[in-house]
């Protein structure tokens, strides 16, 4: 299988990497002009790339047309995941990027053990995260890792952009069957707490900005562990792990 690379530098039939990933290319790979890899852009479309010259921190090629990616699901979910201690965000996003999730969005809550700290910095190894998950598990595109929300309200405020929220909170609620299914609509957020739960307000918040409230059953789930179970049977119920 030919190894997969993500540019952003890639139409007209022409394309290019740069940096890192035309070191490991270059060097690592040992390409020469004539091997074929496989090239993903920002469109979520795959192309077969052949090399058409090496030089220093940066690797030309010729593409094909591209063709969509059988890795991407139909539905676009976003994970809104409430920032967990020690580093364990870290495993949200991997694990997310491998099941699907087309973005990741931290954010901080009533109940976050967290608090923000260098977010910036971070934000950057997350975003390396995300990028090496999707190279191995074969994605059409780099999922997006944003910079986290500052409380609860900012969340809320951007499910409006959504066809269908669901909030997952201890509280309960409807069964995912009733609301999931393979003509659900295209966009999805999920959203999970901290390891406290939500606050009553905040499950208020969610209801007035137009989320549906939903279980992931009798067991509490770890805030590590809530994000990728939901994440799973939302892809599972509309068809997308089949």
């Amino acid at each position: 299988m030919p190894h997969r690379y993500f540019t952003g530098e890639i139409g007209g039939g022409r394309a290019a990497l740069t940096g890192a990933d035309a070191h490991h290319l270059a060097h690592v790979m040992r390409a020469h002009v004539g091997d074929t890899v496989l090239l993903c852009g920002p469109d979520a479309l795959e192309y077969t790339g052949t090399v058409v010259s090496i030089g220093e921190g940066r690797v030309e090629f010729t593409v094909s047309e591209g063709l969509p990616s059988t890795a991407e699901p139909r539905c676009e979910v976003t994970l809104y995941a409430a920032y967990p201690k020690q580093g364990k965000l870290e495993e949200i996003i991997r694990h997310g990027v491998e099941l699907g999730a087309a973005r990741v969005v931290p954010f901080f809550s009533r109940y976050c053990v967290a608090a923000p700290k260098k977010e910036d910095a971070k934000n950057e190894r997350y975003r390396r995260i995300a990028a090496e998950a999707a190279k191995q598990c074969g994605r059409g595109r780099v999922p997006e890792v944003e910079m986290p929300r500052p409380d609860f309200a900012a969340v809320c405020a951007e499910f409006a952009a959504y066809d269908l929220v669901l909030f997952f909170y201890e509280g309960g609620g409807r069964p995912l069957r009733q609301l999931l299914t393979a003509e659900t609509p295209q966009r999805i957020a999920i959203v999970t707490g901290s390891e406290g739960g939500f606050a009553p307000e905040e499950a208020a918040q969610a209801a007035a900005a137009g989320a549906v409230s939903v279980g992931l059953g009798p067991r509490i789930l770890r805030c590590e562990t809530a994000p990728l179970a939901a994440l799973a049977a939302v892809l599972t119920l509309t068809g997308d792990l089949e």
